[in-house]
């Protein structure tokens, strides 16, 4: 399976439980590998049939800051569906990184793996 990959893509955004977190933006981190056939764009050199990692960088952010939940599973979770759905995608991983959350520790998150059956 091919893979295109989006590595280390900040965003700011409301998310947490506590009635503080509610009240500000906090950073995320997000890593993903999405599945995608690349042979098509290849073969002719085509844009229109990549995955379009630019468009789905900005969607992310935007999806975050429509969407705010408590969590960060949530958060993963309800993206995950809105990539595979928006793009069509039968497969990713997700890894979401909330930056300095736990005192002494870099980062804290979540990594979740989708799939769906191809039809």
């Amino acid at each position: 399976m091919d893979k295109v990959f989006i590595s280390g893509l900040s965003i700011q955004t409301t998310i947490g439980f506590y009635q503080w977190e509610k009240e500000i933006k906090q950073t995320l981190v997000f890593d993903l590998e999405l599945g995608w056939d690349i042979k098509p764009a290849a073969l002719n050199d085509e844009l229109d049939k990549t995955l379009d990692y630019a468009a789905i960088s900005v969607d992310i952010e935007r999806f975050a800051n429509a969407n705010p939940v408590d969590l960060l599973e949530t958060l993963a979770e309800r993206l995950a569906t809105h990539l595979m759905d928006t793009y069509h995608i039968t497969w990713l991983k997700i890894k979401l990184h909330k930056p300095n959350a736990v005192h002494n520790a870099t980062s804290v998150g979540v990594e979740i793996e989708r799939s769906k059956a191809v039809c």
